[in-house]
């Protein structure tokens, strides 16, 4: 599917909705290696009320999170027939870094490239810029489950 400034396309591959949607759109897709995806993040995502209230900072669980549902795109985008109807869902994280606060008013971009596949499991590595800043990075293992959505 393409994805590339096609938010219904999205929609159609992520189950997530409002507030847990964390990609806006795709902006780059190179088959078989990387997917680029952008989070705008807004002063009225629910999260901030709580984290926190005088100092707004994005959680970084949540960045991972957008990690995670962009690496769902690619393995959409790269193998339709094998993760049609299916779910993706994280199995490991390691080497999770955070370099920088991500506020209310910043553009994540979310750069994803495949380092291995085996069948249903996916590993990847993700990158978070805001701007040209490097705010995290991690490696992130996801499999395909045949539950359907």
């Amino acid at each position: 599917m393409d994805y590339l400034n096609n938010p219904e396309a999205i929609l159609k591959s992520l189950p997530h909705r409002y507030p847990f949607l964390m990609i806006d759109r795709v902006v780059d897709s190179v088959k078989g290696k990387s997917l680029t995806a952008i989070k705008n993040v807004t002063f009225n995502e629910p999260h901030f009320m709580g984290h926190f209230p005088d100092n707004p900072v994005m959680p970084g669980v949540l960045i991972l999170e957008s990690m995670a549902q962009a690496g769902a795109l690619f393995a959409a985008s790269n193998d339709p027939e094998s993760t049609e109807g299916c779910l993706v869902y994280f199995m490991s994280i390691d080497k999770a870094r955070f370099r920088k606060p991500v506020v209310p008013g910043d553009q994540l971009r979310i750069e994803i490239t495949l380092l291995k596949r085996r069948r249903d499991i996916w590993r990847f590595q993700g990158k978070s810029y805001v701007e040209d800043k490097l705010v995290s990075e991690a490696e992130f293992m996801a499999m395909t489950s045949k539950e359907t959505k």
